[in-house]
């Protein structure tokens, strides 16, 4: 490459510098003899350009308003099983710069099919553009799709039939592995990018309604249930589809569902639940994990997993190491809005250190403000002070990296 060329396609601000610098290496002291020394300092000199050009794309981020990047802390569900440039959900994706969104097949507030998923053609069509209106960052377009009888997939609209974790536990790894492959394969073609799962619960209670009770769990013994988490992990990266360890830090020992209400596992939890996490997390094999609203009064007597920071930063970040996302269940469940008012909610939740806060619009009522109302929330708590500004922008650069992997 020649110096000129080098330094045309700088950016302004460094052309001076790299000019001097070329100049410098160009003086007719060189000789033909030391041409491989010549050589060497170009390259050096292209890729000083490359790490200040890297170094200004990261400069760029910090001009991003705060309010754009709250909106990528934000997944929201909607209705509709085709959407347009005119929309409700193009509009909040626009309008907020929105992380990423939740499909249903069932919508929950009217008691009704369908929500957003029919069959393979239409979802793959609704997947696509729904990405297309994300105005900067790609939009993570994400399901529960575990199999069995926790999946938004049903074979009755033409989708593999996936069989419940409780069953490949039994089967063995390498059928779950098979059975993970056909999933993840299917998931990307659709279009989706993020899939919640695995569930690494322990089956510590059999009739737990939630876990036990609808056969998401693996074993009952914590030591075998990492093996078909990497399955899972492993078939997913394989086709660039993000995953999510659920539901931290344990909601097997539960005898109550925490979609309806506020799960207490302070009697019943075992050390042991934090096992897969443990052993997940020292091989790198996580890109996010999602919190549960089980409330063990033994760690905090007052707060969920969800809004507490004695489980999030001191259970999972500090003792276990977990560097990554933190995901929370969805906050309209039972459990948060019986309990904690919505704002409250919201800000705990980020402060204990949630970076996307999941709002499904399929529990009880169904609401088109939400996104915004929860934008709005969490940018007047930064200009009161109630959350940093530094703890948005932590959240906000570990969005973005897992976004890198997309």
């Amino acid at each position: 490459m020649k110096i000129k060329t080098v330094i045309s396609k700088s950016a302004p601000k460094y052309q001076e510098i790299i000019s001097r610098k070329l100049r410098r290496v160009a003086a007719p002291r060189f000789s033909v003899k030391k041409f491989n020394l010549w050589a060497a300092i170009k390259t050096a000199a292209i890729l000083f350009f490359a790490a200040m050009v890297a170094a200004e794309y990261i400069d760029s981020r910090k001009t991003i308003p705060l309010n754009e990047k709250i909106g990528q802390m934000l997944m929201v569900g909607f209705r509709g099983t085709a959407a347009d440039g005119d929309s409700y959900i193009a509009q909040v994706i626009k309008d907020i710069n929105l992380g990423g969104v939740i499909l249903f097949d069932y919508d929950a507030p009217s008691k009704s099919r369908p929500r957003n998923i029919t069959g393979p053609e239409q979802t793959k069509k609704l997947a696509a553009d729904l990405k297309s209106f994300s105005p900067k960052e790609p939009l993570l377009v994400a399901l529960d799709a575990e199999g069995g009888r926790v999946h938004r997939l049903k074979p009755s609209m033409g989708f593999a039939d996936i069989p419940s974790a409780e069953k490949l536990g039994k089967a063995g790894v390498g059928p779950a592995f098979g059975s993970y492959w056909e999933l993840a394969r299917q998931i990307s073609e659709l279009g989706f990018n993020a899939n919640f799962g695995p569930v690494v619960d322990v089956n510590v209670d059999p009739e737990n309604p939630v876990i036990g009770g609808l056969e998401r769990s693996y074993s009952d013994d914590a030591q075998k249930i990492a093996p078909f988490a990497r399955a899972f992990i492993a078939a997913h990266r394989s086709f660039g589809v993000i995953t999510a360890l659920k539901h931290f830090p344990g909601h097997g020992s539960s005898n109550s569902d925490s979609h309806l209400g506020l799960a207490d596992v302070t009697a019943t939890y075992k050390q042991e639940e934090l096992t897969p996490y443990e052993q997940l997390i020292k091989e790198n094999a996580v890109d996010a994990v999602m919190t549960a609203h089980i409330i063990d009064r033994n760690i905090d007597p007052d707060y969920p997993a969800t809004l507490s920071p004695k489980f999030i930063q001191n259970i999972l970040r500090q003792n276990l190491g977990f560097n990554g996302l933190v995901i929370s269940d969805d906050m309209q469940m039972g459990a948060i809005v019986e309990n904690y008012g919505f704002e409250d909610a919201i800000i705990r939740s980020i402060n204990a250190g949630c970076d996307i806060l999941i709002f499904s619009n399929n529990g009880t009522d169904y609401d088109e403000t939400i996104p915004y109302r929860a934008r709005d929330i969490i940018s007047k708590a930064v200009r009161d002070n109630r959350i940093s500004k530094t703890r948005i922008l932590q959240a906000y650069e570990r969005i973005m990296k897992l976004k890198e992997k997309l």
